[in-house]
């Protein structure tokens, strides 16, 4: 038999936790001392969620540890659990009907295909909340019992009657009933897409684990979402529990018809806002088994399509140093491929050295991430540290204000960095002009510094290996036009290390007439002060920038021919 610990964590979760990685690449040894650090982590959460009633990890988060930990026992064939946590003094009672739990379809296509051939479908949504069964003797309330391992559960009768929203009498025909639903969390306009899981279901499996009585006796409702044997009819059925004090099942359940209706739904109950969290949809036909031959994992006549996550554990793999045009590194982490919302994400940038260190992230730790803004995958926690931490080795931030602008040795992840940046509509607009075309483009003519591109003619161009004809000419209409780019625009393409705002107050409109510029002038600019004016007048004398102004002179750029 599964341990305590194990069956509720099923139970309350109500959910299939995420698929883990495949095995890691490390010795038997290893492994073997990386499952005591992570067991030893669960613990310390069990302790906390069990005794303490806290859930200092989100779900999502819990599962991924705990599947994290069954998988890499599997890999070494390992195949003792870690003792579960201790629950007190509670017993287990059987559940007069089994909870089958439901199976997840990941996308629309697989919903269909579950639909072929079945009728009387109907929707409801998937309160996000905790399993529970409720048994009336002659119309009255005699056990509620958590969902435990779907068999078995705790006796929770105790709570039941510190819950404003569980009726203690029913009339006929409940009188005499088994009615399985979903304890959660009362809300008032929560929409789930803006404002998630708001940690729902562990507030609500604190409370009910917590010594004592409910605290507030209105804080909870119940959605009953199984009758086992009850009227076919799932209109009958909500019709009887409305009137017996259930509301929520008749006002929550839908006649669906087609794979359209249920898409309509589950989107709309997404945006709109409702009186509980949900994470999905469930999907039911009204016909059912009887009730002696539900098992858990075996209910095959309601299945759930649950929304795109709104975060998702991975495991980094690999921690990469990019290097940007200034010099500046930035620091991205490769990952274990994961589904968020519409995009498949891979990699996610955490930003300079110094925030890298603070994250104290290395290939094989377990991180959390989401979407910021406008869909950029973001680092939001990580959720466990592998205890032999290697670091790699980091590359050091360029400091000074000129670097890169030829490709020499060691430079050309930044002189790649500064052409692609070159290419923005901001900059010199070389629409169509990626990192992988220049990229490409040295590689075949080697250019040696950031204006190269200007002397490839077209017929150069039209003969590189691997560029078809279409890509030389959209290449050469691109560099043709940079030619009548406004001279500023070209001063910003040197990556002079001056503010962005200050560009535009730049009246000047030739080269020489800013050479000839004083310390005092470049601090009349927005955001300049004096260590900014001596990097300024710097920039202008160095050596390299002195002969890119004379190539772009000799090719008749505006502002930089000799006066």
């Amino acid at each position: 038999m599964k341990g305590i610990l194990l069956a509720l964590i099923l139970g309350l979760m109500g959910t299939t936790a995420p698929v883990a990685a495949s095995c890691p690449a490390w010795s038997t040894l290893r492994t073997q001392k990386e499952i005591e650090s992570l067991s030893q982590r669960l613990v310390a959460l069990d302790d906390a969620y069990y005794q303490q009633g806290k859930s200092l990890v989100s779900d999502a988060v819990y599962d991924n540890l705990r599947e994290t930990l069954s998988t890499w026992r599997r890999c070494i064939k390992q195949e003792k659990e870690a003792q579960p946590a201790s629950m007190g003094s509670a017993g287990r009672i059987s559940h007069p009907v089994a909870h089958t739990g439901l199976k997840k379809l990941p996308d629309k296509h697989a919903v269909a295909l579950w639909m072929k051939g079945r009728k009387g479908l109907w929707v409801q949504p998937k309160i996000d909340g905790v399993a529970i069964t409720l048994i009336y003797q002659n119309g009255r309330l005699v056990k509620m019992l958590s969902r435990g391992d779907g068999v078995k559960g705790e006796d929770w009768t105790h709570k039941a009657f510190g819950i404003t929203a569980i009726p203690y009498q029913v009339p006929e025909p409940l009188a005499n009933s088994v009615l399985q639903g979903e304890l959660f969390l009362k809300q008032k306009d929560h929409i789930q897409s803006q404002m998630g899981g708001i940690n729902a279901r562990s507030k609500v499996a604190g409370e009910m684990l917590r010594t004592g009585a409910i605290r507030e006796q209105n804080a909870l409702g119940i959605f009953i979402w199984a009758w086992p044997d009850g009227p076919e009819s799932q209109a009958e059925k909500g019709r009887i529990l409305r009137d017996a004090g259930f509301a929520l099942t008749a006002a929550w359940s839908r006649p669906v018809t087609n794979i359209e209706e249920i898409t309509l739904l589950r989107n709309s109950w997404f945006h709109q806002r409702l009186p509980f969290v949900t994470d999905g949809i469930v999907i039911r036909q009204e016909r059912e088994p009887q009730a002696c031959f539900w098992q858990p994992g075996q209910g095959e006549w309601a299945v759930a399509w649950k929304y795109p996550p709104a975060e998702q554990v991975t495991e980094v793999h690999n921690v990469d140093f990019a290097v940007g045009r200034t010099g500046k590194v930035s620091v991205v982490l490769e990952l274990e491929g994961v589904q968020l919302d519409d995009k498949h994400v891979r990699r996610v940038n955490i930003g300079s050295l110094k925030r890298w260190r603070e994250w104290d992230v290395v290939a094989g730790d377990k991180v959390k991430i989401s979407l910021a803004g406008q869909g950029i995958p973001r680092l939001d926690e990580v959720v466990w540290r592998v205890s032999e931490r290697e670091a790699p080795a980091p590359k050091a931030d360029s400091t000074t204000s000129v670097s890169c602008l030829y490709a020499t040795a060691g430079c050309l992840e930044q002189f790649i960095a500064h052409l692609t940046w070159m290419s923005q509509k901001s900059v010199l607009d070389l629409a169509g002009v990626s990192q992988s075309t220049w990229r490409n483009l040295h590689i075949s003519t080697r250019l040696q510094h950031i204006f190269s591109w200007l002397t490839l003619s077209r017929e150069t161009l039209s003969g590189l290996p691997g560029l078809s004809a279409k890509k030389a000419d959209l290449l050469w209409h691109q560099f043709s036009l940079s030619r009548k780019q406004p001279f500023i625009r070209w001063v910003l393409a040197l990556g002079m290390p001056l503010p962005r705002t200050a560009y535009e107050a730049i009246k000047d409109k030739h080269w020489q007439q800013l050479g000839r510029w004083a310390s005092a002038h470049w601090q009349t600019l927005p955001g300049v002060g004096a260590h900014r004016a001596k990097q300024l007048m710097d920039f202008m004398r160095h050596p390299q920038v002195v002969a890119l102004a004379s190539l772009l002179s000799q090719h008749n750029i505006q502002g930089f021919s000799r006066q």
